[in-house]
């Protein structure tokens, strides 16, 4: 009995390791939002340790790159502090023949972030749009030191400023001068080492700043999941179509309903859609 088992069990071996070697690694290209990036790379450290068949690589440079190379055939997955807008990059898009579905992986806020020193605790909504319009240029007027405000805003090609610049500027104007940046990372560093400085960051970016209220509300996670924080905001991962039930962009695009994905995001410092 033994001479045919042994060589059956040698067999099978045989033929997993050829099937292994054969195949190849399947790959994600995921690229946009500096927001929903540090969602997306450690999603993607997670799946290469899990699925080690996966290459994934991630590029974080701005909701509106992110939407430009789904459209364009560049990336697999776009991800997206905001959502497409219908005839800039929509509509391009299906007359391109790809069709944008939008799958809402957390939530996150617009955080209004000062200088650590700034004594100031709040600022109404009316304010901060008056400080970006070049209305209120010093922290005198609202209840601060007498200190010039140094406004940073993020690049128009950014989701977070396209969601600060209709919540907040209500499409107004910023005045000239306004200092931008081009991530989430520079906002948070620049508004760290400058004294009169005040910007405005992602939920994940507020170490080493002061995250003021606003509207006499601070964003947490449940002034967030019930509304009554100003400048909340969903956070997207978009796909050409449906992912194909099982495939690597499926199990990507779903991974925030899982227990693991929920874990990630509240690491992330953002708030999760599902409760575990």
């Amino acid at each position: 009995m033994k001479k045919f088992v042994v060589p059956g069990l040698i067999l099978i071996t045989l033929v997993v390791a050829s099937v292994a070697i054969g195949a190849e690694k399947q790959s994600l290209q995921i690229d946009g939002s500096t927001t929903v990036g540090p969602i997306g790379t450690a999603f993607a450290e997670y799946f290469m340790k899990t699925y080690p068949d996966i290459q994934i690589t991630v590029k974080a440079t701005g909701s509106g790159d992110g939407a430009a190379a789904l459209i364009d055939g560049r990336c697999d997955i776009a991800m997206m502090s905001r959502f497409m807008k219908p005839d800039a990059e929509f509509k391009k898009a299906v007359e391109k023949g790809v069709y944008p579905v939008a799958h809402t992986i957390a939530l996150d806020a617009v955080c209004v972030v000062v200088h650590p020193s700034n004594p100031v605790k709040e600022l109404t909504t009316e304010q901060v749009r008056d400080i970006y319009t070049g209305k209120i240029k010093n922290w005198k007027d609202i209840g601060g030191p007498d200190l010039d405000i140094v406004a940073i805003t993020r690049d128009t090609s950014s989701g977070t400023y396209e969601v600060f610049h209709e919540l907040v500027m209500k499409k107004q104007d910023m005045a000239g001068g306004i200092e931008t940046v081009n991530s989430n990372p520079q906002a948070q560093a620049r508004v760290k080492t400058t004294k009169g400085a005040i910007g405005y960051v992602g939920l994940g970016f507020v170490d080493e700043v002061k995250t003021l209220k606003i509207d006499n509300v601070l964003p947490t996670k449940q002034t967030i999941v019930n509304g009554t924080y100003p400048i909340a905001r969903p956070l997207y991962l978009f796909t050409n179509g449906y992912p194909k039930l099982g495939s690597p962009a499926y199990k990507f695009c779903t991974f925030y309903l899982t227990e693991t994905g929920q874990k990630i995001i509240e690491e992330k410092k953002f708030v999760p859609l599902t409760n575990y």
